[in-house]
């Protein structure tokens, strides 16, 4: 069992997701969630401009093509539950 939680320590520390700074794990989010650059720069309170740089360094370091690979991963690695409810807003 203590090899098991270790390995899985390990695994955990290993994770292209350590990478990424604070912020650039709120815009991933953001980005599973459908939200346009736009809609993430109004509500984390910073620039378009910025969050092409945040979404620029995401794909950079986690070997990422696009916006939607990197949606995909961010729901693979659970960083939104798949069971979220849809923005109502973003749903048009």
């Amino acid at each position: 069992m203590a090899t098991r939680v270790l390995r899985e320590m390990h695994a955990q520390e290993q994770s292209p997701l350590n990478e990424l700074t604070p912020r650039e794990l709120e815009v991933l989010s953001q980005i599973a969630r459908g939200r346009s650059n736009y809609e993430i720069a109004t509500t984390l309170v910073i620039s378009e401009g910025t969050v092409k740089m945040h979404v620029s360094n995401i794909l950079a370091k986690l070997h990422l093509a696009d916006r939607t690979q990197a949606a995909i991963y961010a729901l693979q690695k659970r960083l939104v539950p798949l069971n979220e409810p849809l923005d109502p807003d973003s749903s048009s």
